[in-house]
């Protein structure tokens, strides 16, 4: 598999006429594209309009990157020549607007950084396992002994690793906001897990345009480069019929040949939707050319990732169970369709314009009780209060966990899935999961 240049510059090359460049967010991806392109000899001026916290400030301070917090200087931020936006930043955001009306390029970091590297990039997306998916595959790179990074919505970011390291492989995590300013770049191998309906708020509540960035990741490719997909997944099979792509194409499936070096029963992740996770992950170690032996082995040893069906302590015969991670519905349907005893299921947060109604068999069939834990649960005491199921309606965490605590029988599983974004109470779904666990283990 050949490599060829990310962009049309010279890797390390800056970009002709582009001196000054100003970066939007301070977080992990927008500190570390601040790092590279003082590096590289830009000018470049650092904004965010939060609070930038305190190991990031030392970063840009110990590089000697201007940076503003708690505000956007338009006059400092206008007169870019190119700039490198933060995923979590709208495209509809006014400044972002004014940036666009006056054509100053904006790029995501992913694209920022791929200019600086020749490494071979294998991405994956899709609206649900890509972190499982991206830590298995960097799981059997590292067990085959290369020389691997990883980057994206886990691990550093790209920018900081290719300033500082240098790796030969990246394997990079990607949501849809990341793909949105993404132009340049080329993946080697692009995953495509699965297209469920899922920040919608972002794409004008229109499932297609989230199906067009999703399908981003394909973006540049060539024959030389590999495109794995689930051939079984409707919509990607849908689109799959209405485009054509330039890559070297891998379906899989329970339809397709199996890829798989070991048997279902083997694997260390189980559930339905690991094996297809495995399946992916294991077309992508052979494309890169990963000896079977290490695959197989790998497979039989991952550990799996933080906040996705992790187990957390039996209390009173009661299994609690954290799936903060599911921020969506259709990963909750696969934490739903995993269990095994009479579910307790605590769910709700900032709604993304969900459809609950794709979980509505799955909590018929699993669930004795509902209990929502939200700033707003309107929706969700209208969706489900016909259901004929126990509901415990709550604002917070402690009454969460004492409702479902109360509600729960010997024998049972406590399932924090919620179907939704954290922050409207917590920081984040590590915040969410690890403040969930803690609680559990004081019951």
């Amino acid at each position: 598999m050949s490599k060829s240049n990310q962009s049309s510059l010279p890797c390390g090359e800056s970009r002709r006429g582009v001196r000054r460049i100003v970066v939007l967010g301070a977080g992990e991806s927008g500190s570390g594209a601040a790092i590279l392109a003082k590096e590289k000899g830009f000018d470049v001026f650092v904004s965010d309009c939060g609070t930038i916290s305190e190991p990031y400030r030392a970063l840009l301070d110990q590089n000697g990157v201007k940076w503003e917090d708690g505000k956007h200087t338009e006059e400092l931020i206008l007169n870019a020549d190119e700039v490198v936006k933060s995923p979590g930043i709208p495209l509809t955001a006014p400044l972002i607007q004014k940036l666009q009306a006056q054509g100053t390029p904006i790029i995501s970091e992913i694209e920022f950084a791929a200019r600086y590297t020749h490494a071979k990039m294998i991405c994956i997306t899709g609206s649900n396992g890509k972190t499982t998916t991206t830590s298995l595959i960097y799981y059997i790179l590292r067990q085959a002994g290369l020389n691997v990074g990883l980057a994206g919505n886990i691990g550093n970011s790209l920018a900081l690793q290719v300033a500082h390291e240098d790796h030969d492989y990246y394997v990079i995590e990607l949501s849809s906001f990341q793909l949105d300013n993404m132009y340049d770049f080329k993946a080697d191998v692009a995953i495509l897990l699965n297209i469920t309906p899922d920040h919608l708020d972002r794409y004008d509540y229109k499932f297609q345009n989230y199906i067009d960035a999703k399908f981003r990741i394909t973006r540049n490719q060539t024959k030389e480069d590999s495109f794995i997909y689930w051939a079984e997944d409707p919509v990607i099979d849908r689109e799959m019929k209405k485009i054509q792509l330039g890559a070297t194409l891998y379906p899989y499936g329970f339809t397709q040949p199996n890829p798989l070096p070991v048997g279902e029963d083997e694997l260390a992740l189980k559930g339905r939707h690991n094996v297809l996770n495995s399946m992916a992950a294991t077309i992508a170690a052979k494309v890169v050319g990963i000896k079977k032996e290490v695959i197989r082995e790998s497979l039989m040893t991952f550990r799996g990732v933080e906040h996705r069906l992790q187990y957390v302590a039996t209390v009173n015969g009661v299994r609690w169970i954290n799936d903060s991670k599911a921020t969506n519905v259709n990963s909750c349907w696969y934490a739903l369709e995993s269990m095994t005893t009479p579910t307790v299921l605590i769910l709700g947060g900032k709604d993304k314009g969900n459809d609950y109604s794709e979980i509505d068999d799955l909590v018929r069939e699993k669930c004795h009780t509902l209990v929502f834990m939200g700033l707003h649960n309107e929706k969700l005491c209208e969706h489900f209060g016909g259901f004929g199921l126990q509901i415990i309606d709550t604002d917070n965490l402690h009454d969460a966990i004492q409702g479902a605590y109360k509600a729960a029988h010997e024998g049972d599983t406590v399932l924090l899935s919620p179907c939704c974004a954290s922050f409207d109470l917590f920081k984040s779904y590590e915040d969410r999961g690890e403040q969930f666990m803690a609680a559990v283990r004081n019951l």
